[in-house]
């Protein structure tokens, strides 16, 4: 009898270091730990969200401030958030972001935000960037439910709140794919199609520029090529297609754009229109504000003051790029996210009353599931509306 019952004992205890460990130990911001949002907040609760987002944000050598600002505009609770700094980024500056995440309350409460524990080190116009998202997406698949995966990086930024997005893709079907692509490769045929280049982060260390390939290569026959935006909104279905591979068009083309110029611009284009299976999901859109000097070069132009009526008028969710505190920041973040200095945008989930009423601070447990959709909404209903009639949207798919 006193054996069953110190076992018993045994047994309970054991059960309650858990219960206390594991909250403690999935706060930490590290990419293979399984948010705590989904087993202790939501299961008491009844209400959900109608749709659900996980971001991929990366960010380089300089980025820190950029990066925690994004992070407040973004941040939702029914979201889930991946955060890459690149390995070439000092370890001061990865420690100062693991613990801006780590140290938040509202971010260790809900355990939805991590930052990639091995970083990769990411080439410009190498194939290392299309690495690290495929990676990311493999580990939001792993460890969350979602609709949709969103890449930004940390010059983007938002142009309407959490609960505006959410809410305007709440009646949408959850296979849509905004693609941005044509088949149309013009210059970029002999730019970028037939040059072979060796990006050198696949295998070294040591941050340096592509090598290119004196020799080139004819075309492709065996599947059609197709450029556009490096920026998308996937679906969920889709990024596992990429991730898995159940046929072998998402690795064979991996393969091919390893040694491909600028290939996040091309990768997932080609993957979806050469899918019989993915081809009719695409919206030929990047749900992105981007402006370019004339004639246009390597990098699009930084967006200020002067372009801040031109953004809201295009409905688009997203921007970019910006510089470090651009004054044109606060204006959005005054204007349509309603976002205080060091506070999150507003949202349903955190709104209180009063004179708090405009402030989102804190996480309001009893509101999860609450969202205040406002001007941003219908902005963007406008835009999905257009992009998606049936006079746009067939039109606009693979070709």
């Amino acid at each position: 009898m006193g054996v069953k019952v110190f076992m018993i004992c045994v047994m309970l205890t054991a059960m309650l270091l858990s219960l206390l460990y594991i909250p403690t130990k999935l706060s930490i911001p590290i990419s293979n730990f399984r948010p705590i949002m989904s087993y202790l907040n939501v299961q008491k609760s009844a209400k959900s969200y109608p749709t659900t987002f996980a971001y991929l944000i990366s960010a380089s050598k300089g980025d820190g401030s950029k990066l925690k600002r994004l992070l407040l505009a973004l941040y939702h609770p029914g979201n889930y958030y991946l955060i890459h700094m690149d390995y070439g980024a000092p370890p001061a500056e990865h420690r100062e972001i693991a613990k801006f995440v780590a140290t938040d309350p509202v971010f260790s409460q809900v355990g939805n935000v991590w930052v990639v524990k091995k970083p990769n080190l990411v080439t410009y116009r190498g194939p290392s960037m299309l690495a690290t998202t495929l990676h990311a997406m493999a580990i939001l698949l792993r460890t969350c439910k979602w609709d949709w995966f969103i890449n930004l990086s940390a010059s983007d930024y938002p142009l309407i709140t959490q609960d505006d997005l959410i809410h305007a893709f709440s009646d949408l079907p959850r296979d849509l794919n905004f693609v941005q692509h044509s088949s149309r490769l013009g210059w970029k045929l002999n730019k970028r199609g037939k040059p072979i280049i060796i990006d050198p982060a696949l295998y070294s260390f040591n941050k340096s520029e592509i090598w290119w390939v004196i020799k080139q290569r004819t075309l492709p026959t065996a599947f059609k090529l197709y450029t556009g935006s490096a920026w998308t909104l996937l679906s969920r279905s889709f990024a596992e297609y990429c991730v898995v591979g159940w046929d072998n068009l998402p690795r064979t083309l991996l393969l091919y754009y390893t040694n491909f110029v600028s290939s996040p611009e091309g990768y997932f284009q080609t993957v979806i229109c050469n899918s019989e299976s993915y081809k009719n999901t695409t919206v030929n859109h990047d749900l992105h504000y981007i402006t370019w000097d004339n004639p246009p070069k390597q990098h699009p132009r930084s967006l200020g003051l002067k372009d801040y009526r031109s953004m809201v008028l295009t409905n688009r969710p997203f921007a970019r790029k910006f510089k470090k505190n651009d004054r044109v920041l606060e204006k959005i973040d005054r204007q349509l996210l309603k976002r205080h200095h060091g506070e999150f945008a507003f949202g349903g989930w955190c709104s209180g009353s009063g004179k708090m009423h405009n402030t989102c601070s804190s996480l309001q447990s009893e509101n999860y599931g609450a969202l205040r959709p406002g001007s941003g909404a219908r902005r963007l209903k406008t835009l999905l509306s257009r992009i998606l009639s049936e006079r746009n949207f067939y039109k606009q798919q693979c070709r």
